[in-house]
């Protein structure tokens, strides 16, 4: 499901079940990051598939990238992975106007 920055915001304030999800490469994500997102790569095609299928399908999963589109691809594989609930950040992080964090 594809939220505006708002919406993907105010939703994951309240969700005490979140998780944030950042599909960009290690380098893109070394570069900066949502704080406390988890980093796996859809670009590892298989590699992200089996990384996916080891997380909690229970959790409410926020999901992001540079601009939107391998974003709305990863929650689309979750989905057919089982996870129901992952909503994809549009814009991504291109348009992102919260903190980041810098390693």
């Amino acid at each position: 499901m594809n939220l505006s920055q708002e919406d993907w915001v105010a939703q994951l304030a309240a969700d005490e079940n979140a998780v944030i999800l950042d599909v960009r490469t290690e380098d893109e994500f070394n570069d900066g990051y949502i704080e406390n997102a988890l980093n796996i790569d859809i670009n590892k095609g298989q590699g992200f598939i089996y990384e996916i299928e080891e997380l909690d399908k229970n959790k409410n999963y926020y999901v992001y990238c540079r601009s939107g589109a391998r974003s709305a691809k990863a929650c689309q594989i979750m989905n057919e992975l089982g996870i129901e609930n992952a909503y994809n950040l549009l814009g991504g992080i291109l348009d992102w106007e919260g903190e980041t964090v810098n390693p």
